[in-house]
């Protein structure tokens, strides 16, 4: 159901840092170290399964807006993520 605004205190602006401002050059990532960078979350973090789900909303909209700055790898195993670095 929405929600009034005034029920709201806190508004803020919304913005996606570009993808240079978050991941290192010299480095790629799995989509799920992308999602807790992105939030400020240590990659190597454990985190619940709902947290890691909720990271991931926000990180897989934000990859595919800016997927001309990243390549992709192949990942090393079926079972495993893929990795993604800047261009």
């Amino acid at each position: 159901m929405p929600k009034p605004r005034d029920d709201v205190d806190d508004l803020r602006e919304f913005e996606f840092r570009e993808p240079e401002d978050v991941l290192e050059a010299e480095y790629l990532y799995t989509v799920y170290e992308i999602a807790r960078l992105l939030q400020g979350v240590d990659p190597d973090a454990e985190l619940d399964v709902e947290t890691e789900d909720v990271l991931l909303d926000w990180a897989i909209p934000w990859m595919l807006d800016h997927s001309g700055a990243f390549v992709f790898a192949e990942p090393d195993a079926d079972d495993e993520p893929g990795y993604y670095g800047l261009r």
